[in-house]
């Protein structure tokens, strides 16, 4: 039975057997026996590597250990508010730490991104995964919008609709309107920057809808 650990555009933990391409964690989320028990534990949330320096991954969802994720890509990590590992992306952690300064004057470091994200992320009232509003057509590729209730991945001039093993469907892109964005403002801009991460950015089924 596949484990309750596949996460959604929107945050949400799924259990799910298709294999995502990025990995990462949000703390301890689950019991002695393995039961998810909350959407998250702390504010540091991270997206890492498959594999890193041959470190084994298992058996997942040990008593008192983090919870480990995974996403489809790291267009889905970003919408569900995570942000590069300083350890086996330390890389793209520095691209992005030197982004964020940009757009951020004064609050850098790991910490202060972290708390920004995290308001960003989670409404404060209900803690569910927090909507923000942008006009459709400034939206960078990558970013998601929540369209007739579902996700949808914005690449070039169409909305791609997400499923853990992979994009189904291609719509066009809306024009001259608002947008319900997941993705968090702030990483929307790294996004607009320019962003090419070690990972996947979008899972291959992206590039062969667009196509």
């Amino acid at each position: 039975m596949p484990l309750q650990n596949r996460v959604t555009p929107l945050g949400e933990l799924v259990s799910d057997p298709a294999r995502g391409l990025v990995y990462g964690n949000r703390g301890c989320l689950h019991d002695g026996t393995g039961r998810i028990r909350r959407r998250y534990n702390g504010r540091r949330w991270i997206a890492c590597r498959l594999e890193f320096r041959g470190w084994q991954r298992g058996p997942l969802l040990q008593p008192g250990r983090f919870t480990e994720l995974f996403f489809l890509d790291e267009a889905t990590a970003f919408a569900a508010g995570h942000r590069p590992c300083a350890l086996c992306r330390r890389e793209d952690y520095d691209r992005f730490g030197a982004i964020w300064r940009e757009l951020h004057p004064g609050r850098i470091g790991a910490d202060a991104i972290d708390v920004q994200l995290h308001t960003e992320r989670v409404a404060p009232d209900t803690r569910a995964h927090r909507l923000h509003e942008a006009r459709a057509d400034e939206l960078p590729d990558g970013v998601f919008v929540l369209r007739e209730g579902a996700p949808c991945l914005v690449l070039g001039q169409h909305l791609l609709s997400w499923t853990p093993a992979g994009y189904t469907a291609r719509s066009p892109r809306p024009t001259d309107e608002r947008a319900l964005l997941i993705t968090p403002p702030s990483l929307v801009s790294v996004l607009r920057a320019g962003w090419n991460p070690a990972v996947p950015l979008v899972h291959p089924s992206a590039v062969e809808l667009s196509a």
